[in-house]
């Protein structure tokens, strides 16, 4: 059924087209509501205490909670519930000239959007009227159902749970003068990344204070009450002082509450009109306190303390999403928006003051809207190796990682506490660990650049959010243990291929890969990671690299370094190994996605299709048995497998800074024409998928099955058939 819109008041603004319900004016109007709060020429309030301020702040709440409704109830879609009950919290952010505003919480979006809306910078997508905003809540190219890369304004994406807080750490860390709140969802602060990752970052940046966590702590998650929810206040309290907040600000509705209502958690919307001016004022004054705080030197947390879904439709849990029959001829939808209409010049007055805050529309003013300037590199300095000398591939790139970081100081190095284990501790040594002892037997102290936390999420959040934001960094870690870290990074990469601005690509290093790592087990034995990797190439924008030695490695993090919007995941071992390509040779498989390594003629040819560094030692064994029967063999180190793709396979030209590099049939033909073809991976088989979908020869895979304790290499690769014989044997069967 499509609702008939009544029509509209007489002088009503343009941008109102699409509200459906307009309300009386308030009291006092023309006293509180005669000017903006927010002066011609101003970014924000004059002051706090004012009572104008506070009225023209608790409108702001409303016209939030009122465009929450109205758009998520036109798909009877969307999430009105939990930024619902911070509605206040952040009107009182923009009346007082802060918008760069992240969020923890995915589930906010239609919050976010709509204070975008009022600020205008939906404007720069062709949202222009709350009609628009409707036509395109939900819809391709339009209002996401979570935040992305692509909302004007907007500085984070959001979805899983745990992760905003990084992104108000790298904007604190890059731009210390500037405010950066993230609300925080009481039912996301059970996740353990929240706390933890806030906890390192203030150890290892204790200057650094300007970023704030707004609990926004409305007793409920998704679907029952948060777990936090049975805390008393004092408890809250000492929860948060006892993981190193020094102030803490706590706004609890329950004690303006005329309304006696039962429970910890209450609607301040159900309050007196008076109730609700002085909640209001309190809210302001304490979000300007926090905000000083916070700016001024004090680690800082804001919690406001409110029912969930105060003022929208339901209350609770109940609140947390609509359904199917929340359509907008909904009795309990109509009524709430009626109970939330403001007047025309209500609109126009919140619409004033939200697009004079902080000097314009977030989308033309926050910091993500901008590149950041960074250092010129230079060249930087490679060293080719002969071929056959044996060396540590993460080692030959850990002297470029330092290079980076003696030329650029914003550049940052994250591991979860094993550069030194990792082959990398020449990074340690030029660049220093980050931590508040000064130890040289560690190369750590206060001022580094490798940041260290034992947390693979503090990792590559840090690192990804960093990069998000415009800063060059690279999240090393063991390759067994970094899918704790992925969910995050795999959030920004879509970000990145979103964005409408361009960004140094977020790059990782994994070492210690499954087969280096047999006397630990399975639990160090996970290479599964690389099935996830392979999956998101098909995204367009992610480009996972194997070098096959210490030349490749060097040349694979240089053409890391010169790329934008990518995510670029680089696998290599910390095992001594020899050196098979040259740098030209590299170079060229970067653009075609592999390298002949060794051709042997015979009158059949197998094909071996290797990723990896350790899995060529019984290939080429395998290429000498089988020249011993008469046949031939070509083997092939694959370096970027997302270059073996079709076009069609990829979604790349929807990406920003496309990037649609594919190897042609004749190329693949060169690679990979024989008589049988058999993909070889230490890893993973999922990252074999471009080069089985496009081959026509018989073929096979070998790959990894799982773990097992073992004495060396050779023993796990014997435990996962990847033997010479095996190889060979199957090779001898394709082409008989």
């Amino acid at each position: 059924m499509t609702t008939k819109i009544p029509s509209a008041p007489a002088k009503t603004p343009a941008f109102c087209e699409g509200i459906q319900h307009f309300g009386e004016q308030w009291p006092d109007f023309d006293r509180y509501g005669k000017e903006p709060a927010i002066a011609t020429g101003k970014t924000a309030i004059a002051s706090p205490p004012d009572h104008a301020a506070a009225y023209q702040t608790l409108l702001a709440a409303d016209a939030l909670r009122y465009l929450i409704l109205q758009v998520t109830a036109s798909k009877a879609s969307g999430h009105p519930g939990g930024f619902a009950s911070v509605a206040e919290g952040i009107a009182a952010l923009v009346m007082l000239g802060h918008k760069n505003i992240i969020t923890e919480v995915g589930h906010h979006a239609p919050g976010f959007y709509s204070n975008m809306f009022l600020d205008r910078s939906l404007e720069q997508m062709g949202i222009h009227t709350v009609q628009q905003m409707r036509d395109r809540f939900r819809e391709h190219k339009g209002l996401l159902g979570h935040l992305s890369g692509q909302i004007p304004g907007l500085l984070n994406p959001a979805g899983p749970l745990g992760q905003g807080q990084h992104f108000a750490m790298a904007g604190a860390l890059l731009h210390p003068d500037i405010l950066f709140p993230v609300t925080i969802g009481d039912g996301g602060i059970g996740e353990p990344y929240v706390m933890s990752s806030m906890a390192h970052f203030h150890t290892a940046y204790p200057e650094v204070t300007n970023f704030l966590p707004i609990l926004v702590w409305n007793g409920y998650s998704q679907e029952h009450h948060s777990m936090v929810s049975t805390k008393p206040n004092q408890e809250m309290i000492e929860y948060w002082e006892g993981n190193g907040f020094q102030e803490i600000i706590l706004v609890n509705a329950k004690d303006y509450d005329d309304a006696n209502q039962p429970g910890e958690y209450v609607d301040s919307t159900a309050f007196s009109f008076q109730k609700r001016l002085e909640f209001a004022q309190a809210v302001i004054e304490a979000t300007d306190k926090a905000a000083k705080s916070a700016l001024g030197g004090k680690l800082t947390v804001l919690i406001i303390k409110q029912l969930k879904g105060s003022g929208v439709h339901a209350l609770g849990a109940k609140s947390h999403n609509l359904y199917g029959h929340h359509t907008l001829d909904n009795a309990e939808i109509i009524s709430a928006l009626k109970t939330r209409a403001l007047s025309p010049e209500a609109w126009q007055l919140v619409r004033t003051n939200f697009e004079r805050a902080a000097g314009g529309p977030a989308a033309s003013i926050v910091k993500t809207e901008f590149e950041l300037a960074l250092p010129e590199l230079g060249k930087l300095p490679l060293k080719e190796y002969a071929i056959a000398e044996k060396q540590i591939a993460t080692t030959a790139m850990g002297e470029l990682v330092a290079y980076v970081g003696k030329k650029d100081p914003k550049f940052v190095v994250t591991n979860a506490d094993g550069n030194a284990a990792s082959g990398i501790n020449n990074i340690n040594v030029a660049l220093k660990i980050i931590h508040p002892t000064a130890d040289d037997a560690y190369f750590q102290g206060p001022k580094g650049q490798v940041y260290e936390p034992l947390s693979e999420d503090a990792c590559a959040g840090l690192a990804a959010a960093l990069a998000l934001f415009g800063a060059r960094t690279l999240w090393c870690s063991y390759e067994s243990f970094a899918i704790n870290g992925v969910p995050v990074w795999q959030t920004v990469t879509q970000a990145m291929a979103e964005l409408r601005r361009p960004t140094p690509s977020t790059v990782t290093l994994y070492t210690a890969g499954a087969l280096e790592q047999g006397r630990n087990g399975w639990t160090h034995q996970r290479p599964e990671i690389e099935n996830y990797f392979a999956a998101m190439m098909r995204n367009g924008n992610v480009f996972p690299l194997f070098p096959p030695d210490s030349n490749s490695i060097q040349v694979c993090y240089d053409w890391a370094l010169s790329k934008q919007n990518k995510g670029i995941v680089i696998t290599a071992s910390k095992t001594p190994l020899p050196i098979r390509t040259t740098f030209e040779q590299t170079q060229q498989a970067l653009e075609e996605g592999a390298v002949l390594l060794q051709e042997i003629p015979g009158n059949k040819t197998v094909v071996f299709a290797v990723i990896g560094d350790m899995t060529l030692i019984p290939v080429y064994d395998a290429a000498e048995q089988l020249k011993a029967q008469g046949i031939g063999s070509k083997i092939v180190s694959v370096v970027s497998p997302r270059r073996l793709y079709r076009p069609h396979d990829v979604a790349w030209n929807t990406c920003s800074q496309a990037d649609g590099g594919f190897l042609d049939d004749a190329g693949f033909e060169k690679f990979f024409g024989g008589d049988a073809l058999i993909g070889v991976t230490g890893g993973a088989s999922g990252m074999l998928e471009p080069i089985m979908l496009r081959s026509t020869a018989k073929r096979d895979v070998f790959a990894w099955k799982r773990g097992e304790t073992t004495a060396s290499a050779t023993e796990i690769m014997e435990f996962n058939g990847l033997t010479p014989e095996a190889l060979a044997k199957r090779g001898t069967e394709l082409v008989s």
